[in-house]
């Protein structure tokens, strides 16, 4: 079983570097990074330089594909070459899957038009222009197109993918070993739930 996942300049870690951890302990998967060009790869934070060997035009197809998001998602979004490869190797997935701005880039793509969909919520307008429906679920499944909301929804997402790709069980022993059990400090972890003040300094991050 073939996981693939794209790095690019600026991409998100924990979009890729979460569904990594869960997705990789599936029975009989293997996941692997791919990236525009061989060689370090920079995340959007600065400080997680990524050795990728594969350029992703060498991958011909994959049984899973994982866009994650980042600041880069813009310029693969852009990068007509880029747009080609996924549309390509969707055709021969079982689950075509973005985890937070990565979404457009599979709706830059042409695959998620007319689809509701969901990804971070600051790119709410940009989902619509390319023809997708935002919804603010934390993961939205479309037959094998399956999108999932902002940055640690990828973790969910991962999990959820990790039962279709074997069993319910095997997906919550992986979650009992990552010991995934979210009890976060503060309820501030969606639009809906957000004081002003704290959407707004949300906002200004990078």
């Amino acid at each position: 079983m073939d996981i693939v996942i794209p790095l690019f300049d600026r991409f998100e870690p924990l979009d890729a570097i979460g569904p990594y951890e869960i997705l990789a302990h599936v029975p009989g998967a293997t996941v692997r990074f791919v990236a525009p060009e061989p060689g370090l790869v920079q995340d959007v934070l600065g400080s997680l330089p990524v050795h990728v060997p594969t350029r992703y035009s060498e991958v011909e197809r994959c049984d899973v594909l994982l866009i994650p998001g980042g600041g880069g998602a813009w310029t693969v979004a852009d990068d007509p070459e880029f747009l080609d490869w996924v549309r390509r190797v969707h055709e021969g997935t079982r689950f075509t899957t973005s985890v937070c701005t990565g979404a457009l880039v599979l709706a830059a793509a042409g695959l998620l038009d007319g689809l509701t969909v969901t990804s971070h919520w600051g790119v709410i307008d940009e989902l619509a222009s390319y023809g997708a429906v935002y919804t603010p679920e934390r993961i939205v499944r479309h037959d094998r197109v399956i999108t999932s909301a902002g940055v640690s929804a990828g973790i969910d997402m991962a999990i959820r993918l990790a039962a279709l790709l074997s069993d319910d069980t095997t997906a919550q022993a992986i979650q009992l070993y990552t010991e995934y059990d979210p009890q976060p400090p503060f309820d501030t972890g969606s639009v809906a739930k957000a004081p002003a003040e704290v959407l707004e300094r949300a906002r200004n991050l990078t």
